[in-house]
């Protein structure tokens, strides 16, 4: 996570920011002239008293819109609230005081309670439909979004003999499941009725006998059982390491080696695993260095391997060595990497042999395997030729090159998969190295991705800052090996596509040979029967894994959802941050599979579609302006920011490889963290006070509202924070007195009560966040303001519209 603290002396007048081209658009139908945003319009997407126009006739109050929307009769408060219409061409301040929180369901205390938490597992929409032609009718997208493996504070783990599952299905015992009576339970995802297990009976944590109801399975929707041998198909593995390490000529004078050694070096005692734990290095350049660590040896031994056309693997036993008997000549060897290749003046990379050779030597305990790269692969099976046409960068064209140019990652992927070996790539490159085809071999491996463009110890500081803690939470964070997710769902309801890093092994079963807390999952559904005889429905992810300790572990989450019958319910429902975070993965895959035009157009046209479908359900309303369901109102301000992120953006320079990232990031990210990067929560801080701060452990936390991306927003005498996700820069102002490119945990003890409070927010969102975190201050830096400014989605930019523009747009679309 990146926090960005922004002085506003750097802002330039605001006579300055009008001098901006006007926007050519999307590539869709341009604006008619009578609209009322005119070229002499305020840049930057100012709101001024004609632009947001006053409506003549008053909006209905709550019991006039029940009734407009058929009555609904005992919904909750909030659900008609949901259901409010809002004209977004008047409305300027939409957003909330505070972050936004996913939708609660229409679900009676109970099993509200019980129900498991969104940032695990959440639903597009929070009213499932009762059949296909009705969520058809919503234009709507009905998705799951994961974070199956997220760190918790508190996790129920069952020992148990006996693991209680649905004898047709297999759905794990559930808060949900109905008791018939103390022998027998029905399940809540196919209706069988089965037999509660003698052993389930007692419970173990009231030490009671005859109330199965009461057990910590049934009274929690996230549990991790701890696995028998029926669901090991060979002893658990031990946790193994291979680091394959770029040391190119290119590769040395980056100097990320430097900071990898002593990184490693620093957390070797960190590192996830037990007594087993084993760990291995290879060196790459033109040839391929091996290192025997074989305890018995005084010093590391390096085996070099020429010939990259046939590789093969020198020794056996000593490549990878357990990490507690051969510590020290692992310490000695990161020790010794750096200087062994300081003056190289090897150029090649022969990265896809460095990777065959890794696979044929983990191929025995599978692991995982992390990878150091710095260019394009140059040598042996998997080189590649520079696809990128730097004059396209700004193209708002078709972009090319999008997919990879040979299939030989991801069929390396798949055979590492195959074999438990998950791939993570860390590409430390200023220079294109054609990520396309490099992402396979995370992608398909269920890996991880990492991109540093520019990367320099001398040139770019913050980048090997950023890397280094980023390495450091890689290194130390949770992992599971040889793991399998499977998501079921109740009868009627059925899953056809997934997004993230993983491999699909049958229709709803994941092979993810690694699982990472800072991994998250899309899945899109569809529903094919009726479900009007059920008043629930229920989606259950099980995920099953071996710890770094050697067990076999099943983590399993249950979430529950009314059946709604009416477009009103589904309306009031809909979870507007989950529905953008399935649209852009559907984008991603649209844009490689298609192209990025029509990808974009399908953005727009999602929004649309449920804006014209909403409009038909409330036109007895007789509303004019361009009207939103409260629950949807930030939909077009989300669209309009997912269509400028560098994944989808068009007429902006955007070097392809940051474009292909950040394509990655949309498709492996958990939802909170997407939604930083789309949206980033923007507070400012010099006017803070304590009305409504948190009290925590003795600790004032203030809570500044959440301000609209917008340059209006900003003042010249104002400090501003900006939390923007784990991939984008950051900012800080002079009054708080505090260094550049300082870490969150530096920041001095002056006593003043501004500082006092900033540091109390800091460590606030900073504990919030699994993510590393870094702050930059910025102050007349034309980099890092631009950076900050692409931020401020609601303003207009040479190549895009700014958020009333696309409105009017919209809008446009609605009236063809």
């Amino acid at each position: 996570m990146f926090l960005t603290l922004f002085l506003e002396s750097s802002i330039p007048p605001s006579a300055d920011m009008t001098k901006q081209a006007p926007p050519f658009g999307y590539g869709y139908p341009s604006m008619q002239p009578a609209s009322p945003m005119t070229d002499s319009s305020p840049s930057h997407g100012r709101y001024n008293q004609t632009g947001y126009q006053h409506l003549s006739q008053p909006f209905p109050n709550m019991s006039q819109l029940s009734a407009a929307l058929g009555g609904l009769s005992g919904v909750p408060e909030l659900e008609v609230e949901a259901l409010r219409p809002v004209n977004l061409l008047q409305e300027r301040n939409l957003l909330p005081h505070r972050p936004l929180d996913a939708p609660e369901p229409n679900l009676n205390a109970d099993l509200k309670k019980a129900n498991c938490s969104p940032d695990t597992f959440r639903c597009t929409l929070t009213n499932i439909p009762q059949t296909q032609a009705l969520l058809n009718k919503a234009r709507l997208p009905l998705g799951l979004l994961l974070h199956p493996f997220r760190d918790l504070a508190q996790l129920p783990v069952i020992t148990s003999s006996t693991i209680v599952r649905c004898r047709s299905c297999r759905t794990y015992i559930n808060p949900f499941v109905s008791f018939l009576d103390q022998r027998r339970w029905k399940c809540n995802l196919c209706y069988r009725v089965n037999d509660v297990p003698d052993e389930f009976m007692y419970n173990p944590v009231t030490r009671s006998y005859g109330e199965p109801h009461k057990r910590p399975e049934v009274q929690n929707s996230t549990v991790e059982f701890i696995a028998s041998s029926d669901y090991m198909l060979r002893p658990p593995q031990p946790a193994v390491y291979l680091f394959v390490l770029d040391v190119s000529h290119n590769a040395m004078d980056a100097g990320y080696l430097d900071v990898f050694c002593q990184t490693l070096l620093e957390n070797l005692d960190k590192i996830p695993g037990d007594t087993r734990t084993r760990v291995g290095f290879i060196t790459f350049n033109s040839t391929i260095h091996f290192y025997n660590l074989h305890e018995s040896l005084s010093q590391p031994q390096m085996l070099v391997v020429s010939d990259i056309d046939d590789i093969f693997i020198p020794t056996h036993d000593s490549l990878l060595v357990n990490l507690k008997e051969s510590r020290e000549l692992v310490r000695v060897l990161l020790t010794s990497l750096p200087a062994m290749f300081s003056q190289t003046r090897e150029t090649h990379s022969a990265l896809g042999p460095a990777l065959q050779a890794a696979y044929k030597l983990m191929t025995s305990t599978g692991g995982r395997v992390s990878v150091f790269q710095t260019q394009l692969p140059t040598l042996g099976a998997g080189l590649l030729q520079s696809r990128e046409d730097p004059n396209q960068r700004s193209s708002t064209k078709g972009v090319q090159h999008l997919g990879p140019a040979t299939d030989f990652y991801k069929k390396l992927a798949l055979d590492c998969s195959g074999q438990q070996i998950a791939v993570d790539l860390f590409l430390l490159s200023s220079q294109y190295s054609d990520l396309a085809s490099l992402a396979c071999v995370s992608k398909y491996s269920a890996g991880s991705i990492f991109y540093y463009p520019s990367l320099h110890h001398v040139h770019n500081p913050a980048q090997l800052d950023k890397f280094q803690k980023d390495l450091e939470r890689y290194l130390t964070r949770k992992i599971g090996f040889e793991a399998v997710m499977r998501i079921r769902c109740t009868k009627g309801l059925s899953i056809h596509t997934f997004h993230g890093n993983f491999f699909v092994r049958s229709t709803d079963l994941l092979s993810l040979a690694n699982v990472n807390p800072d991994s998250g999952f899309a899945v899109q559904m569809s529903i094919e029967e009726s479900m009007a005889d059920t008043s629930l429905a229920c989606f259950q992810a099980a995920l099953l894994y071996t710890s770094s300790k050697g067990k076999r572990r099943i983590r399993v989450h249950t979430l529950c959802l009314p059946v709604v019958s009416q477009l009103s319910d589904v309306y009031a429902g809909a979870d507007v941050q989950a529905i953008t975070c399935l649209l852009a993965n559907m984008a991603i895959d649209r844009s490689i599979s298609s192209s990025l035009s029509d990808a974009r157009d399908a953005l727009v046209n999602a929004v649309v579609d449920s804006l014209s479908a909403y409009k038909n359900t409330v036109s007895n309303l007789q509303q004019s302006g361009l009207i939103a369901p409260a629950a949807l109102c930030l939909f077009p301000l989300y669209v309009l920011a997912l269509l400028k992120q560098k994944a989808l953006r068009t007429g902006t320079s955007t070097k392809l490889d940051e474009r292909v990232f950040a394509m990655c990031e949309f498709k492996s990210q958990p939802l909170q963290q997407i939604m930083r990067t789309v949206h980033p929560d923007l507070y400012r801080l010099d006017t803070m006070s304590d009305q409504g701060a948190l009290h925590l452990n003795d600790c004032i936390v203030p809570q500044p509202h959440l301000l609209h991306l917008t340059a209006e927003k900003l003042t010249r005498e104002g400090a501003f924070l900006m939390d923007c996700g784990s991939v984008s820069p950051a900012m800080l102002c002079q009054m708080t007195e505090v260094p550049e490119k300082m870490n969150l945990t530096q920041i001095p003890e002056l006593e003043t009560p501004l500082s006092e409070r900033l540091r109390a927010l800091l460590a606030w969102l900073q504990d919030s966040r699994t993510f590393s975190s870094t702050l930059h201050v910025v102050k007349d830096d034309a980099s890092a303001k631009t950076s900050f400014f692409q931020h401020l989605v609601e303003d207009r930019s040479e190549s895009a519209f700014s958020y009333y523009e696309f409105l009017l747009h919209i809008q446009q679309q609605m009236s063809k």
